[in-house]
Formats: C-alpha cells, sequence, structure tokens
C-alpha cells in the first residue's frame, strides 16, 4: 500500500502530514501527487470527499519551496467557487505548510479590500480567491498574474453552475502560457471539456470513480408523500423533516439540511427552531463573518443542525456528518451528488435522506437517470399525521399560553387581538371619560350660546332688520310646537356629539357672536370734486424719503 513517504514530497510537508494524523493517501492522492511534482498538468475527476484538496496543496507546498514572491505578484493561484471552500483550501495550507516559510493570502468577497491590498503589497506565495474577487483586485491595479507558476481551479463544476467559466477563462489568458495547471472537478460536462482541452497542455487523465457516482458509505432514502392541499405543501413537508429528524434519534449526531432557495432556508431554519431544534441558517445573502461563524459552531459542535443552500454543498470538509436531509430535490442533478457527499466521508458511515412531492417527478428522474441507480424508498415516520402535524405553529394550548404570559408582559407574542397589551374594550372607558371630559368643556359655552348677547339699542333695529332668523337665534316657536318638534339644528349637534365618543368635537364660535360683528359702519358722505381739487391744491407736497441727507 502506498504511503506519503513514498510521493517524493518535501520532509516538512511530510512531518505536517504525519502530525495530521494522516499516513496514507487516497486514490486521487495517490495518483495526482506524483504527476503533479513532475510538472505536469493534471486533470482529475473525483466525487466529493476523496480528498481532491490535498492532491493539489501538498505538490505546490513542495513545489513552491524554492524562490522568493514578488510584490502583488504571486507565484501559484487557487481559484475556488465559494467564499467557504477558498477558506477551507487556506486551512488546508496553513496545516500542511506549517513547517515552511511559505505565504498566502485569501481574496474573497465580504472582506474589506484594504486588509488583502497589504497582503498583496508584501508578496505571497501562494494566492487563494474567488474570480470575481480575484477580478475586482486585477481591474484596481492592485494585481498582476504574470507571475503565477501553478494555477489550480477546484470544483470545476460548481465554477459552471455558478456562471463563473467567462471569469475563469479570462483569468486563463491572463496567466502565463507556460504555467501548470491542476484542475479538478466531480463531475465533466461538455463546457468543462471544452475548456481543459483549450487551456490544459497534455494533461494527465486521473479518475478514479465513476463521474456522478455517490459515496457506498451512504445509506440513502427517498421519502415520498403527497400533500393533502397544494398551498399546505411547504407546511407539510417541514412537519416530515421534522419528524425525520426525530426518528432518527440520537443516531443523528449533527446534520445538514439542503433547500433549493435562500428563501427557503431561512424559514426552515426559523421552523425547526420554534420546535425545539437547535438550527442555523447559511446561505450567499449573510454577512461573510455570519456564515465562518455558523461553520464554526457545526464543525465543534455547538449547532446541530445547519439549514444551507448549495453554497455549503460543494467541497466544504466536515468530517463527522452523519446525517444528510434533502428538503428539496436539487435542481441540477448534480448537486445532488455533492449535497449527500457531506456525509460518509473520511470511510464514515453516512445517511442521506430526500423529501419529495408529485411535483418533483421530473428532478426526482434526472437525478436517478445520473447515478444510474434508483435511490431506495422509505416509508413516513411511524405516528406522523399531516393532517394534524402540517402546522408550523405551536399547538393551541401553547399559544394560548404563550398569549397569557405575552399579555402579562405587554409583549408581541401574547397580543390576541390586542395592540400594546391593552383590549380595546380597555381602552373605550378611557376614550368616553375623554369625551364626558370634552362635553363639560362644551357645556358652558352652550349655556352661554342660550342667552341673548346684549347689544346696544341704535344696533338692534338694524340687526332685526338685516340679520334673518337661522338655527342660531332663540327659538320664537310656540312652546308646545317646540316640544312636538325640536330644534333641528340643535338636534343634529346633539346626534352627532353621540355618536362620536372618541373626543371633543369641532369647537368654534357656537351661538355666540362678538359684538364687533354685529355693529353697523355707516360711510361718510362723498366730497364734491371741486372741494376734493381746492384741498389737493392747498395740500403741501410731501417729501421723498431717499432725498434724506444721509
Amino acid at each position: 500500500m502506498t504511503k506519503f513517504s513514498d510521493l517524493a514530497l518535501d520532509p516538512r510537508v511530510l512531518q505536517a502530514i504525519s502530525e495530521a494524523g494522516y499516513e496514507t493517501p487516497t486514490p486521487i492522492q495517490a495518483e495526482a501527487i506524483p504527476e503533479a511534482l513532475k510538472g505536469r498538468d493534471v486533470l482529475g475527476i473525483a466525487q466529493t470527499g476523496t480528498g481532491k484538496t490535498a492532491s493539489f496543496t501538498l505538490p505546490m507546498i513542495t513545489l513552491l519551496g524554492q524562490g522568493r514572491a514578488r510584490a502583488r505578484m504571486p507565484r501559484s493561484l487557487v481559484l475556488a467557487p465559494t467564499r467557504e471552500l477558498a477558506a477551507q483550501v487556506a486551512e488546508n495550507f496553513d496545516t500542511y505548510a506549517k513547517h515552511t516559510k511559505l505565504t498566502k493570502a485569501l481574496l474573497i468577497g465580504g472582506v474589506a479590500f484594504g486588509e488583502q491590498d497589504k497582503l498583496i503589497d508584501r508578496g505571497v506565495d501562494v494566492l487563494i480567491a474567488t474570480p470575481g474577487r480575484l477580478l475586482d483586485h486585477f481591474e484596481r491595479g492592485k494585481l498582476l498574474l504574470t507571475g503565477v507558476q501553478i494555477m489550480v481551479v477546484d470544483e470545476a463544476d460548481r465554477m459552471l453552475d455558478m456562471g463563473f467559466i467567462p471569469d475563469i477563462e479570462r483569468i486563463f489568458q491572463l496567466t502565463p502560457f507556460t504555467r501548470q495547471t491542476l484542475f479538478f472537478s466531480a463531475t465533466m460536462a461538455p463546457e468543462i471539456e471544452r475548456i481543459t482541452n483549450t487551456f490544459l497542455t497534455g494533461p494527465a487523465r486521473i479518475e478514479v470513480a465513476r463521474q456522478a457516482t455517490t459515496n457506498i458509505n451512504i445509506d440513502q432514502k427517498l421519502v415520498q408523500f403527497t400533500p393533502s392541499r397544494k398551498d399546505r405543501a411547504f407546511t407539510e413537508k417541514r412537519a416530515v423533516l421534522r419528524a425525520l429528524i426525530e426518528a432518527e434519534g440520537e443516531a443523528c449526531t449533527n446534520g445538514i439540511v439542503f433547500c433549493n432557495r435562500k428563501m427557503d432556508v431561512d424559514v426552515v431554519a426559523k421552523s425547526l427552531k420554534s420546535h425545539g431544534f437547535n438550527a442555523a441558517p447559511i446561505h450567499g445573502d449573510l454577512d461573510q463573518s455570519q456564515r465562518m461563524r455558523t461553520l464554526d459552531a457545526f464543525r465543534d459542535g455547538s449547532l446541530h443542525i445547519l439549514v444551507a443552500s448549495d453554497v455549503a454543498a460543494r467541497g466544504l470538509d466536515i468530517p463527522a456528518v452523519s446525517h444528510v436531509f434533502n428538503f428539496d430535490v436539487p435542481s441540477h442533478a448534480e448537486d445532488y451528488v455533492h449535497r449527500i457527499g457531506r456525509t460518509g466521508r473520511a470511510g464514515r458511515h453516512g445517511r442521506a435522506f430526500t423529501i419529495s412531492t408529485p411535483m418533483d417527478t421530473k428532478l426526482l428522474a434526472a437525478v436517478e437517470s445520473l447515478v444510474k441507480a434508483e435511490i431506495p424508498r422509505a416509508e413516513l415516520p411511524e405516528g406522523l399525521d399531516l393532517e394534524a402535524a402540517g402546522s408550523s405553529r405551536p399547538p393551541r394550548e401553547e399559544r394560548e399560553r404563550g398569549g397569557e404570559r405575552g399579555g402579562e408582559r405587554g409583549g408581541r407574542g401574547g397580543r390576541d387581538r390586542k395592540r400594546g397589551g391593552r383590549d380595546r374594550d380597555d381602552r373605550r372607558p378611557r376614550r368616553d371619560e375623554g369625551a364626558e371630559a370634552a362635553t363639560s368643556a362644551v357645556e358652558p359655552v352652550e349655556a352661554a350660546a342660550s342667552e341673548p348677547a346684549a347689544l346696544p339699542q341704535d344696533d338692534a333695529p338694524q340687526l332685526a332688520e338685516r340679520a334673518p332668523r337661522d338655527s342660531r337665534t332663540p327659538d320664537s316657536r310656540p312652546p308646545r310646537e317646540r316640544a312636538e318638534r325640536p330644534e333641528r339644528g340643535r338636534d343634529r349637534r346633539d346626534d352627532r356629539r353621540e355618536r362620536r365618543d372618541d373626543g371633543p368635537g369641532v369647537i368654534g364660535m357656537g351661538d355666540h357672536v362678538p359684538d364687533f360683528i354685529l355693529r353697523s359702519f355707516r360711510l361718510p358722505d362723498p366730497v364734491p370734486a371741486d372741494e376734493a381739487r381746492a384741498f389737493e391744491e392747498e395740500a403741501p407736497a410731501e417729501t421723498p424719503v431717499h432725498a434724506e441727507e444721509d
């Protein structure tokens, strides 16, 4: 059996491998490392979890042992499709190169440009980057790729799925033609094969397993169910997921739940947390720092369930994942191989469950056609009642108890037709009290308006002739008629006041009219024209204001 000591690696690299606890290389490592050490281009095809990262990291460190990096001109370049995979490659480099003086820089999104620029300016031996951030630095004039001796493209098929192929082609054109290229992928789509034929020169093709095959250490199960109603499919699928996790019991030490959409990732994670599971989401819309904290928590065991989009399906090396749950049948058949490849790694046994509905028939057929095998069917967990468990909310009794507790706190969770922790009926007496206070404030005005204002004797006849009788004047009808038919205007005001219970009405003049409005003013007789002309001739001329001395 081949050992790492038989692969002509640098002694310092062998020491780091031994300290990491590895002795025997995987098949892809045993075949790719010798070819890479010869300086040949390598085209590696192997399923996920077979150790492709070490297949290019170990020979790269050995080949770069001699020489020195120059400012802004890295000596080697590693391209990864996602930030998490790039960070994982950087961790592997630190592990295997800790006894050497090689330097590295990690260029990924979600991190400030300033710190990355400082590393590049000092000069790095290994540059690990995602395509987008690498081109950003190049276009800003902070990076030169003319000194690249070794170029690695990891997870090339994922690059194709994420639309990075045009960027990859441009980066290839920016690097020297004499570079050594190491190209690794789990599948070989026609577009990937075209790129390898264009940019690789006489590569050593290493294929340790048939393309798109699943790991034999993974026990696969397909759980099919028909939703009771179309609009309840998503809700009932979450109930099936929870039942599967509970049915596995202690055997499920940790697990990854994969969803097709980022929006579903957040909803499923929130649903699991509300039902007592230790779960957290991870997808491309989260900040890089939060994504790394979530992954670290999942690695160290403080997080039990990781709900992820396909950003976590490729290349992440988390050896101790016991279960994988496909909440959705993947849209791309190749993603099924990578998703379930997160479990059963490094010789361990793993279990993978896929939840399917009748709407997933075409996607499921594509997956089974790719892997050239039928996924074994499994029954729904015993005791699962979709009609009863199809709601993501807690049972009614728990909601009522939560409402009582929330009502005591005045919090949002306890409001059952309440606002601000106070029932509407509790507000009505207070609003009526305000109306009574406003009514009491208006009564003196009305009392004053019921008595006619005292007018001078000279103005009274004129007012009687000029002002028509309206609703504001005292009612001159007989008492019997007033009793049978109340005054119309006052009756309407009273009705409006009774109907309004939210505060005082509009308070204006009311029935009280100020005296100055009721007074009459008589203009003087006009002055004859000849007298006005004589007055103008005798009047002295006015002195303009602007003619005054300063």
